[in-house]
């Protein structure tokens, strides 16, 4: 898939595939805590951002919507590290990304839980292996959607949540274009605070096999995602902080 400096596509269109991907990503996020959170023993786990934002914001009595704003925004600075300058207009986009995605999470979370009993009960505890079969198949869907959902608004590059903008500055400036090496080095973050989290409880949630299932495959599945996927929308816009970005790669 290729990238352009210069942006191919309408505003519109690029408004709505935002939209689309905002909703996927937080469905896709909240899937994988909730399933995780229904079964016991819990041996599923979430995306590993979600995970250790969820966990660090537990450890520091912050529910979702605060933790995953909050500690957005401080990759927000990593990222003006990483290519060299800051950017209000970077900074702005990743708030504005993360006030409506953090709202989304929490909307999604109380949804899934049962929390408005009057739309929807909530998903029941799994009870047997059948069950608990559909749960992994719905958590591994999860991070299928969160891929999906990176791979579509990375390409609009409207405004970016600065953990897939982290994952795009690595890919494009110091990966050659390969979207799972990028995924893994943007995992560092997210392993120092999942640390930061297990020294204040000493203990760590929403861990498990869906989580290696995202260290995995999450970032290759955004690459095939880049090729199947509105197959026709290359990377728009694309500012790493470096003049002539590489084509991307699985």
């Amino acid at each position: 898939m290729s990238s352009n400096s210069t942006r191919t596509i309408s505003m519109s269109k690029a408004i709505g595939l935002f939209i689309l991907s905002l909703v996927i990503n937080s469905a896709g996020n909240v899937l994988t805590l909730v399933t995780t959170a229904k079964i016991h023993p819990s041996f599923l786990g979430s995306a590993y951002w979600t995970a250790a934002e969820a966990n660090l914001g537990h450890a520091i009595h912050w529910n979702l919507f605060w933790a995953f704003l909050v500690f957005g925004m401080l990759i927000t600075v990593l990222n003006a590290i990483l290519v060299g300058h800051w950017e209000w207009r970077r900074a702005v986009g990743n708030l504005i990304f993360m006030v409506p995605f953090s709202a989304l999470i929490q909307i999604f979370a109380d949804f899934f839980s049962g929390n408005d009993p009057q739309l929807f009960a909530g998903l029941p505890m799994a009870h047997g292996p059948l069950m608990i079969g559909l749960y992994v198949i719905l958590n591994f869907f999860g991070v299928v959607l969160i891929a999906i959902a990176i791979s579509i608004y990375q390409r609009v590059n409207l405004v970016l949540h600065p953990a897939d903008d982290l994952m795009q500055i690595l890919r494009f400036k110091y990966c050659h274009g390969n979207a799972t090496v990028a995924m893994w080095m943007s995992y560092i973050p997210p392993t120092l605070m999942a640390i930061l989290a297990f020294a204040i409880t000493r203990q760590f949630t929403n861990l498990g096999i869906g989580t290696l299932f995202a260290l995995l495959f999450q970032g290759g599945l955004t690459g095939i995602a880049d090729h199947f996927i509105f197959p026709h929308l290359t990377h728009q816009a694309v500012d790493v902080g470096v003049p002539d970005p590489s084509h991307a790669t699985i």
